[in-house]
């Protein structure tokens, strides 16, 4: 993507369809005059009465207590530096849909134009009364060190500057587990320290606190070393001042044992690194660009343990891991600060997640056989679906046994199981599929690229490294829509109709005239075909000239699926081709099928439908846990809709035991834990989140899907075909960029499966 065009594109994520990235959402009702009349006036005084005789009830009655601001005065604004307060803004918004999207935290942000200490910390104080705590960010050093420490003293709520914090008990938590490994004890090692403002300063006090010698500890600024004879230190930093002379870093290096890097790019070469001790841990921080690279680093020396600020290499140094679940465990107790003891219970935390089992979800996104606690994983993933009840849990205790909780938690297992509900975000899936997509790209057709909403998808996987793809159209339109997008990157443009493709239209005709000779197909008609792209594109699916295929933009359901179901053979053991659409529900994902082909399966259909979906739904990382929908509830009608889901379940049982399913039953009760234990208390459902629908008809099914993605904003990644040999799929007419986009991802990881199949098999 070309410098320009990212500029654009950046721009126009940030200003379209609505400026900014967070927004205000209400959560009570508010249709009626009564409704009004309680959020406003007059009955909004009954909670203004109760908090004015206890100011404490503010968390009964507001949203203070799911609520944190997140203040910047600009200073130090990721690599800009001192760019101002608003242009810090849209950073704080991050932060904020960050918050969100991890941790189910809401936040406001606070642009404050102000750089003196008093006049910064009486304005946060100020506001205050607002919020259930503070998230400071991106605030110069050494201002950023007494801004915080007033404002933990002076009020009684959690405060965290994330820049010193976030990245001091990530790599605290990294270094733990990177010690256990290299089996040495962190009394003993000594560390090397490049950088000293406040996260450098501030991993190196949380070293001392987890036991490591100040005496231990060398640390460099711009300047060269810290040693007690320079004038210049601020009084944080002379802590760590030196009575030794290294005249560089590189002296500094020979024989250390840690290497901490929050600095900047390329200040650390091979020769630095061998000169280190044995089983040298090296966390090169600097972003985007490291100290050392980590392609430099582990090729200088194999005992190494390294870590840095990137997410394209192990062990990634990323405070995400940290802020939303520690505000989180902060705001369930409502604690009055973040100490020093929740700051080691998130440390130990961390270290300790990744020295468990995997989740296979999150094998399955970073495309691992088994993630297991080792020199290259010694923290946990981003994606880590635990992250949210393991760390918050830890936090909570700390404040308890601190003494800072004013709401402690008796029930340790229902908290758990909130914190799991927090975390039902759709947005969390897609970024899943697309992460583990980016594994391994591979080529996708794009059919109908001579559509400008088909091209942008395709521009967005290319430039996104979901996958590679491979444009089919108009070759003159092509590039004039490619010209106009600025998609300047040189990919694979073939227009089946031309004379350049004449060698090649002739050679797939033939085969599809082999294939369907006795069937009706004539070689003439087989040639006429080849000039169609959906055609054309199945068969180089077929032949292997590219690994997936997407298309339906442009035309009506029926037509598209024909040459589709025509040419591309039913995979192994398969008698039925069906299709189903993730939903992305605000209650998590779900699978419907059979969204779009089967108009009226048979009760043998419906129990292939139920094992194809079942598949995929593995395949995606999740337990299925499958409702076979009807409109009555087990057996409580005779018709003859409901006899066949009952013989489907019934053959399900018998056949395919180790799957959890159940029916016929109605949508409310599946969808419903409580009302399915009430009446149903018998059902293999009961206690199971269920996660997959299947439908007794076509018609039901299709009318679900559509009335959910239009009505309740559910997001929909589908229709998936189940049953094929090869990765194609079929949009809806008039999909949405984003839909080809998440398709084109589905596409891929499809492709990334029978790679790994046929693999096995051979």
């Amino acid at each position: 993507m070309s410098k320009s065009r990212k500029r654009r594109e950046a721009l126009l994520y940030h200003a379209k369809p609505n400026p900014g990235k967070i927004a205000v959402v209400p959560t009570k009702k508010y249709a009626t005059q009564h409704d009004l009349s309680l959020a406003y006036s007059p009955g909004v005084a009954e909670p203004c009465l109760e908090i004015a005789k206890d100011k404490n009830n503010v968390y009964k009655y507001t949203a203070k207590k799911n609520l944190v601001a997140v203040i910047s005065n600009g200073t130090a604004v990721l690599g800009l530096g001192n760019i101002g307060p608003e242009a810090s803004k849209p950073v704080m918004e991050g932060k904020g849909l960050l918050f969100k999207i991890f941790a189910d935290i809401d936040v406001f942000d606070i642009e404050v134009d102000a750089t003196d200490v008093d006049k910064f910390v009486e304005t946060v104080k100020a506001i205050a009364p607002t919020f259930g705590g503070i998230n400071l960010e991106d605030i110069k050093a050494p201002e950023a060190f007494e801004i915080e420490r007033r404002l933990k003293e002076e009020l009684d709520i959690p405060v965290m500057h994330d820049d010193q914090h976030g990245t001091a008990i990530i790599s605290s938590a990294a270094l733990l587990n990177a010690l256990e490994l290299a089996d040495k004890k962190i009394e003993d090692v000594r560390i090397v320290v490049s950088g000293a403002g406040s996260a450098a300063i501030s991993c190196a006090a949380l070293y001392l606190s987890l036991g490591a010698k100040l005496e231990h500890i060398t640390m460099f600024d711009v300047e060269g070393l810290l040693h007690k004879d320079r004038t210049d230190l601020a009084p944080n930093q002379y802590k760590f001042a030196s009575d030794k002379k290294y005249n560089n870093l590189k002296e500094a290096m020979v024989n250390a044992d840690v290497f901490l890097g929050l600095s900047v790019g390329n200040l650390v070469n091979q020769e630095m690194v061998k000169s280190m001790a044995p089983d040298p841990i090296v966390f090169a921080m600097a972003n985007p660009i490291p100290e050392i690279s980590y392609e430099e680093a582990v090729a200088s020396r194999e005992d190494i343990i390294m870590a840095t600020g990137r997410s394209d290499h192990p062990n990634q140094v990323n405070n995400v891991l940290g802020f939303p679940f520690i505000f989180r465990g902060a705001l369930d107790v409502r604690a009055t600060k973040i100490n020093e003891e929740m700051k080691l219970a998130a440390v130990r935390a961390i270290a300790d997640l990744a020295k468990r089992t995997v989740p296979e979800q999150v094998n399955i996104v970073y495309d691992e056989v088994s993630l297991s606690f080792g020199r290259e994983y010694i923290i946990p993933k981003p994606f880590d679906p635990r992250l949210i009840y393991e760390i918050p849990p830890a936090i909570a205790k700390a404040a308890m046994d601190s003494g800072v909780a004013q709401e402690p938690i008796e029930d340790w297992e229902k908290y758990r199981h909130e914190l799991m509900d927090r975390s039902g975000s759709g947005s969390k899936e897609i970024r899943i599929l697309h992460n583990r997509a980016r594994t391994s790209p591979k080529k996708v057709i794009f059919a109908e690229a001579d559509h400008l909403d088909v091209l942008k998808a395709a521009q967005r996987v290319y430039d996104e490294k979901i996958g590679i793809p491979i444009l089919l159209g108009n070759k003159e339109i092509i590039l004039e829509l490619k010209e106009e997008l600025g998609f300047d990157a040189d990919v694979t443009i073939i227009d089946p109709k031309t004379s350049e493709e004449k060698e090649r239209r002739e050679r797939f005709a033939k085969i599809l005239w082999e294939l369907r000779r006795r069937k009706g197909t004539t070689f003439l008609e087989a040639k006429k075909w080849m000039r169609e792209r959906n055609y054309f594109a199945a068969m180089m699916v077929n032949e292997g000239e590219a690994d997936a295929l997407i298309t339906g933009y442009s035309r009506p359901y029926p037509s598209v699926v024909k040459p589709i179901l025509e040419l591309i053979e039913k995979d192994r053991g398969v008698t039925k081709v069906a299709a189903t659409n993730l939903m992305l529900t605000k209650q998590g994902p779900i699978f419907l099928a059979d969204t779009t082909i089967n108009i009226n399966p048979s009760s043998r259909d419906l129990a292939k439908i139920t094992q194809y979906t079942y598949i995929l739904a593995r395949m995606f990382g999740m337990k299925p846990h499958i409702a076979m929908l009807g409109f009555s509830n087990f057996g409580s009608t005779t018709c003859d809709t409901s006899a066949k889901i009952r013989e489907a379940v019934k053959y399900m049982h018998k056949n395919h035991p180790d799957v959890i399913v159940d029916g016929e039953i109605q949508a409310d009760f599946a969808l419903n834990p409580e009302m399915l234990a009430k009446e149903f208390p018998f059902s293999k459902l009961n206690g199971k989140k269920v996660n997959v629908l299947i439908f007794p008809n076509l018609e039901s099914a299709n009318i679900t899907y559509k009335l959910m993605k239009e009505v309740n904003g559910a997001e929909s990644i589908g229709p998936i075909l189940l049953g094929l040999s090869k990765p194609v799929h079929v949009l809806q007419l008039g999909s949405s960029v984003d839909e080809m986009v998440n398709m084109a991802a589905v596409a891929v990881v499809d492709a990334q499966e029978r790679e790994k199949r046929n693999l096995v098999d051979s």
